[in-house]
């Protein structure tokens, strides 16, 4: 599954666009450097019922952005992924 399949599924999940997300993470001090993964991981089991898998992916873009690595990009890889930024405003406002 690519990281943009993972955020659209949160998405259909929780009815929250991933920015409304890492809005609300930084809210909480989430985006801080000394916060680990497994504290946002239970907050986001906790208050939005997603599991791990889900969960790292939304991880990644609060704590780095919605940037991915480039060998991720037209891989035929596990988390391969059409363009190198991830679109965070949600589905339908997601043109192509």
């Amino acid at each position: 599954m690519s990281f943009q399949a993972y955020l659209d599924a949160i998405e259909d999940k929780t009815g929250l666009t991933p920015r409304e997300l890492v809005d609300a993470a930084k809210a909480h001090g989430y985006d801080d450097p000394s916060v680990k993964a497994g504290e946002i991981l239970e907050w986001l089991k906790t208050d939005y019922g997603l599991g791990r898998g889900h969960g790292m992916a939304l991880v990644h873009v609060i704590k780095k952005g919605p940037k991915i690595d480039a060998k991720h990009v037209g891989s035929s890889g596990s988390h391969r992924d059409e363009l190198d930024t991830l679109w965070l405003d949600g589905k339908a406002s997601r043109s192509g």
